[in-house]
């Protein structure tokens, strides 16, 4: 009698199991891409999430610092269900939060959010994150896609080479190569990445033809070189730039001078040769840059992915010719960045100018000049601010303008940070976005209240993922601001032009002498330069 009762208790547990299964392979998408099927994941919203696809070939071993090379495909379904590994970095901000579960030199993988179903012809953002070219990943979750795709576009996130991984030259890499370059390889990554983007990303419902990048910081920095790099500048349909360009922020330094530091660097970890160099455990090598300076290695102007001169490639017009929509932050470098730990005083803050600028202080204090001691603290922050970012931000949106023969909207995001929530406990914000402790969990050196937007600020409000970052306690205002500032770049990243329903009207900026933009905060409107002058001067003022 047991037996008997047994057989469908068994069968009724072995249908409900089949039925769960089905379920779990219902909500399992599967696409098929040139390598080979991805099977990925769908969320609550009903976005189809691919992680960790492979975009160009593990650069270990004999592909350390050389161009990125094809996938190899794969037989049956590859799982597309966790984020790659992080490229190879330090702990240089103390503040990023990676949800990728490893770090490696084997990092050239990019992320996926498209809305689900059958769609077709839909548009495409491909965001690159910031980090000074060392540090950063596409796992962040304020970089997350899936708001994004919940408004019709398809998503992606791209990981890079950074720091010696990604930017070292060398002669003998020079040497090596069959472009005679060297020193631009997480440039070339992200073009890389956009090349599958064309390849696959109609596979996941995108239309390849309405490709728009995105980046802040160095992610914004590696916007404009891809437009300025014939490698990349037909592969785009738009621009989003938020708070740099290396037309000032991460300047390309010539080939040679790239050179000189690579074999500087060569020397001080004994390596006598390019294949000592590529024998070194990546975390050896990791840790000598450290040492070395992370900062050192940058962009090089290596005859082929930049044929000459940034500079020179906007001014003569033969960047991408595609709309740019990109600004920066009210208060992108803190007061210190000019007047140290003086006291907020007019006298302190002329001795300032006299230090920073010795031969054009005078020039200087007529467009930064604080009418009371009141108002240091405000232009302190300006001039820190436009020094740091906000003129190689303005210099990029204005040749834009004169040459790039498409519109160009520029903003000023305003909104500060709201306190942080109590759960934090001793913690204080990081540059970058999160928080920051000790080695000991004590709280860092505590930062002076933000009053205007600091840098990387702008992000979640941005992407839409405001309620991803535990860190603050958000309020209705920030949700206001955020659903507008994210309807400006979902509709640019549409239709190249940021207006839409229900916003306000977002100007084109121009060339004449009122050059307006969108302040963006809790109450959003137009405004117009009033400072032109102080960028005119910093244009001509070499380093700033």
């Amino acid at each position: 009698m047991k037996t008997l009762l047994l057989v469908p208790f068994l069968a009724l547990q072995l249908g409900q199991l089949t039925l769960a299964q089905s379920r779990t392979e219902s909500t399992s998408p599967l696409v098929k891409t040139a390598n080979g099927v991805l099977k990925g994941t769908q969320e609550p919203s009903g976005v189809n999430v691919f992680r960790g696809i492979p975009f160009a070939a593990p650069p270990v071993g004999g592909l350390r610092w050389k161009e990125p090379q094809p996938v190899k495909n794969w037989p049956g379904q590859r799982e597309a269900t966790q984020f790659g590994p992080n490229g190879m970095q330090t702990n240089v901000f103390g503040d990023m939060g990676f949800r990728s579960k490893a770090m490696s030199e084997d990092c050239l993988y990019l992320n996926v959010w498209a809305p689900s179903g059958t769609k077709k012809g839909l548009p495409v953002l491909v965001y690159f994150y910031g980090g000074g070219f060392v540090a950063g990943d596409g796992s962040e979750a304020r970089y997350d896609g899936e708001s994004m795709a919940t408004k019709g576009i398809v998503a992606v996130t791209v990981n890079y080479r950074l720091g010696v991984f990604g930017f070292l030259a060398h002669p003998e890499l020079t040497q090596e190569s069959p472009h005679h370059a060297s020193g631009n390889y997480g440039l070339l990554d992200q073009a890389a990445a956009l090349s599958w983007v064309q390849q696959n990303i109609s596979a996941f419902g995108g239309d390849p033809k309405r490709v728009t990048i995105a980046g802040e910081s160095a992610g914004s920095v590696s916007v404009s070189a891809q437009m300025a790099s014939p490698l990349a500048k037909e592969l785009i349909a738009g621009a989003i730039g938020e708070s740099g360009s290396l037309l000032g922020t991460l300047p390309a330094a010539p080939l040679a001078k790239g050179e000189e530091t690579g074999v500087e660097f060569a020397k001080t970890v004994g390596a006598t040769s390019l294949s000592a160099l590529r024998a070194m455990p990546a975390e050896a090598l990791l840790q000598s840059a450290a040492k070395f300076g992370p900062f050192r290695f940058s962009p090089t102007i290596d005859g082929y992915f930049f044929p000459k001169s940034p500079y020179a490639i906007y001014a003569a017009g033969e960047q991408a010719h595609v709309p740019l929509l990109a600004g920066w932050n009210s208060e992108e470098m803190n007061y210190r960045g000019v007047m140290g730990n003086e006291p907020l005083t007019k006298a302190n803050f002329t001795r300032a100018i006299e230090k920073l600028y010795p031969h054009q202080a005078e020039a200087v204090l007529k467009l930064y000049n604080p009418a009371s001691d009141d108002e240091v603290e405000a232009v302190a922050t300006q001039l820190a601010s436009d020094r740091f970012i906000g003129f190689s931000t303005w210099k990029w949106l204005d040749v834009q303008a004169k040459t790039g023969g498409k519109p160009v909207y520029r903003y000023l995001f305003s909104r500060p940070r709201p306190a942080m929530s109590q759960a934090m406990g001793n913690a204080t914000p990081g540059l970058a976005g999160g928080v920051v402790k000790d080695s000991a969990g004590k709280a860092a050196p505590k930062r002076p209240a933000a009053k205007g937007a600091v840098h990387s600020a702008e992000i979640e409000y941005a992407m839409g993922n405001l309620a991803s970052n535990k860190v603050y306690d958000w309020t209705p205002d920030d949700y206001t601001v955020s659903k507008v500032m994210q309807a400006y770049f979902a509709n640019f990243i549409k239709t190249g032009n940021p207006n839409g329903p229900d916003l306000p009207a977002w100007p084109a900026a121009t060339n004449g002498s009122k050059i307006q933009y969108m302040k963006l905060d809790v109450t959003t409107g137009v405004e117009t330069e009033t400072h032109r002058e102080r960028y005119l001067f910093m244009d001509k003022t070499p380093g700033n």
